[in-house]
């Protein structure tokens, strides 16, 4: 019998110009498409220019996003962002997205540019994050980018794919950050090491495409290659709109397709979840968390600073105020969604209620700056990671969480499941 193939492997194969790849093979792959940001770019430039002869092999298919440092904190980051300007004008890069329009793994599907089934590498750990569009897209440092960047292929080594089943209906208040962060707490930081992380089943389906993306974003906190959920009505609707085309091509899983391993989950019932420090995958019910005191409530990043995140953050503050003693800061992930939550009167609430507005971009996430924490300070936030010193003084504390319950938090100075302040 015929063995199938895996979405991760029929991109992989494709992309080598072979009619099928194992896992744990080694290929050849043209990329279809790189990402560099203000943080990773400037090695990368710095890397090509070393070259006898500089060169990029297409200009269109680069996408620079400045997001990491923006607006410049001090000089060294506004000496990248020229250095960056200066080289996509002098390449011809057209997809500069510069100081202001957003995070990069927002900004990059949202701009059109990408689409099912293509092989993406950013030199940026959460590129994973378009996988949500079926597409194999993977983190690379700034060198590896170079060299796709000149040569428009890299070695791959074909990873193992892992199927997670999530079954059941979230309850209200309950999103795609808690299931994530619970199959984080169950998966492990290593549990889908150098995997192709598949997920599937009705939940998913259910989940609007901005869930999707925090799903696929986290993935790499599994340890894993890359995420991927197959396209469906959702996804083609989203990129019809991003990139006024049609008629997409997709790429889905065979029915016999083998999988390393299987996970099933069942989310009826799912509390809200809340990653307490110092790993991802520390995961504990909101509510057993509740006497934690918090300094800081953040709203931002390439894992949920969406407009549905957006949305439902203010449908708990309209009409409140953030406790005394606490800053909340409201980051979108782009300018596009700023905008749209100017239009709907969200970014109104969060200044009502007290919370700082900062302009899209990554601020304090990688601590950056907007935000960053001092020594013994305790942060609740929709971010990614919490590791030691992930957002300033290293004696800092983070808890991850999702919009609803950071927002809720942020109304009573500690830990709380926003199921308990809903109205």
């Amino acid at each position: 019998m015929v063995k199938g193939q895996t979405i991760a492997e029929k991109i992989l194969a494709g992309a080598s110009g072979l009619p099928k790849v194992e896992p744990g093979d080694f290929v050849e792959a043209s990329v279809d498409l790189v990402m560099v940001n203000d943080i990773t770019g400037p090695l990368t430039v710095k890397t090509i220019g070393a070259l006898s002869k500089p060169r990029i092999w297409n200009p269109d298919r680069l996408v620079v996003v400045l997001d990491h440092q923006t607006p410049a904190d001090r000089v060294q980051s506004a000496e990248n962002h020229r250095l960056l300007r200066s080289f996509a004008a002098e390449f011809g890069v057209k997809a500069l997205y510069d100081v202001g329009i957003g995070v990069c793994h927002q900004v990059v599907p949202e701009e059109g540019h990408v689409k099912p089934g293509m092989l993406i590498v950013g030199a940026d750990s959460h590129t994973c994050t378009y996988g949500a569009f079926g597409a194999f897209a993977t983190g690379v440092g700034s060198t590896d980018a170079a060299a796709a960047l000149v040569l428009g292929k890299l070695w791959f080594k074909v990873p193992e794919s892992m199927l997670i089943k999530v079954s059941g209906r979230l309850s209200r208040l309950v999103t795609g950050k808690d299931l994530i962060l619970h199959i984080l707490g169950r998966v492990g930081v290593e549990g889908a090491s150098y995997m192709s992380v598949e997920f599937k089943g009705e939940t998913i389906k259910a989940l609007s495409v901005d869930s999707r993306m925090t799903l696929t974003n986290m993935a790499v906190e599994m340890g894993a290659k890359t995420g991927i959920i197959e396209p469906d009505g959702k996804t083609i609707q989203f990129l019809k709109e991003a990139t006024g085309e049609s008629g997409f091509q997709t790429v889905v899983s065979d029915p016999e397709a083998s999988y390393a391993e299987t996970l099933e989950f069942q989310v009826d019932g799912l509390e809200p979840q809340v990653a307490a420090p110092p790993s991802p995958a520390n995961v504990k019910p909101a509510g057993d968390l509740s006497g934690v005191e918090i300094d800081q409530a953040l709203l931002s990043s390439c894992t949920n600073a969406r407009l549905e995140d957006l949305r439902i953050a203010a449908e708990i503050l309209r009409g409140r105020q953030v406790k005394k003693d606490v800053r909340m800061i409201v980051i979108p992930a782009s300018r596009k969604i700023y905008l749209k939550a100017l239009e709907e009167g969200l970014i109104q609430v969060f200044v009502r209620a007290g919370a700082v507005v900062a302009p899209p971009g990554c601020g304090p996430c990688l601590g950056g700056h907007m935000g960053v924490l001092a020594e013994g300070e305790v942060c609740i936030s929709s971010t990614n990671r919490n590791f030691t010193g992930r957002m300033g003084s290293p004696k800092a504390r983070i808890y991850l969480a999702s919009p609803a319950t950071v927002a809720a938090s942020a109304l009573t100075g500690r830990i709380t499941d926003p199921r308990e302040v809903a109205s």
